[in-house]
């Protein structure tokens, strides 16, 4: 690895860096280096990592009674039908 030192950096983009560094958490020596691959073309494009949010305003908006309800019904069907595990999937053929 190569370092590099950065001269005659004002006060105000410092002070930019350095905010967008801690809402970011990133350290300034990363976001710094963030910005230079983005600028230089080298940061590939994240694929397939979109957030969606359009029903978070359906999470936790069950009532106790509502879940429960749910919950039973998920639980039912989870069971193991007794009669289907016995059952022979192939009847045994029968010499003539």
């Amino acid at each position: 690895m190569t370092s590099l030192s950065i001269r005659g950096v004002d006060e105000q983009l410092s002070a930019i860096l350095k905010q967008k560094a801690k809402t970011s958490k990133k350290s300034l020596n990363q976001l710094v280096l963030d910005i230079l691959r983005q600028h230089a073309g080298l940061n590939k494009e994240k694929r397939f990592t979109r957030e969606y949010d359009d029903l978070d305003n359906l999470f936790g908006r069950w009532s106790e009674q509502e879940f429960l309800e749910i919950q039973g019904q998920i639980d039912s069907q989870r069971k193991i039908d007794g009669e289907l595990r016995t059952e022979t999937r192939f009847p045994q053929m029968t010499s003539g």
